[in-house]
């Protein structure tokens, strides 16, 4: 893995847009979801990215990191990461094997405490790294966990998009997961997220998460990655974003890179 410095609203005359809505229509939400999905998941990649902190009062906080992805099978696709910089979170580590049927495995090493820690369900609300990100936004979600809507169409920064709104099924799942609803803006020509707005669990704005660019990493199968995404809590006033300055391709990442015992290393 690199060395040094990864799981969301119609330009057209209204009747082209009444009929193309109807034509999606019966693609129903979920199945725009897992085509979204599957749009961004690649055999393999390596990248070098940064995580900058703000507080809402002008401070800022610039954390560096390298990771790594590969899948493993049509159900699991694990992912590494492993901090840069700064010195006090040089050395940390996160481990992740995304489920599409079940619940997600997490770890995180600390090298002040020199042991890999179990992120166990609870702490899937709890923010990644002091972020605005919640551990559980930087996973993919299990598919048959929700329930979609495809409530219209919008055009978003010139990508006309799918607009879905995305439920919990149950609410043990909404109060694992933090959010009462999504509303999903997914564009309509790749499937590729551009927006999402998330609401807590009464029903207010929460947090909206703008993509400000997408990179094709694979022309030929259709695969990108979100490479510039600002995450905005409009409660508290803070926001987070990341910006991928490296990536490649590689399906054949090292597999000691997804072990607790690399993130030790």
């Amino acid at each position: 893995m690199f060395k040094s410095s990864n799981r969301f609203v119609l330009g057209v005359a209204v009747l082209l847009g009444v009929n193309a809505f109807f034509v999606f229509a019966e693609e129903d939400g979920k199945q725009i979801m897992q085509k979204s999905q599957d749009a961004m998941t690649v055999d393999g990649s390596e990248s070098v990215s940064t995580l900058t902190i703000n507080d809402g009062k002008g401070n800022q906080r610039v954390r560096k990191f390298s990771s790594a992805t590969k899948k493993i099978s049509k159900d699991l696709t694990k992912s590494v990461m492993r901090f840069l910089e700064p010195a006090d979170v040089k050395g940390t580590g996160i481990l992740t094997f995304d489920y599409e049927s079940k619940d997600d495995d997490m770890w995180l090493y600390m090298p002040a405490l020199r042991k890999v820690r179990r992120i166990v369900s609870s702490e899937k609300t709890k923010s990644f790294m002091g972020s605005e990100f919640t551990n559980s936004d930087i996973t993919n979600p299990n598919i048959d966990e929700y329930s979609y809507k495809l409530i219209g169409i919008e055009n978003l920064n010139n990508v006309e998009c799918l607009k879905i709104e995305i439920t919990p099924a149950t609410k043990d799942i909404a109060n694992a997961y933090g959010y009462s609803k999504k509303i999903a803006w997914i564009g309509k020509a790749d499937y590729v997220a551009r927006k999402n707005e998330y609401y807590d669990l009464d029903g207010k704005l929460l947090k909206v998460m703008n993509v400000k660019a997408v990179k094709l990493l694979d022309e030929k199968n259709k695969k990108y990655q979100t490479t510039n995404a600002v995450m905005e809590n409009k409660q508290n006033g803070r926001s987070s974003g990341f910006v991928v300055e490296k990536v490649v391709l590689n399906s054949n990442v090292k597999e000691e890179y997804f072990t607790t015992d690399y993130l030790q290393k």
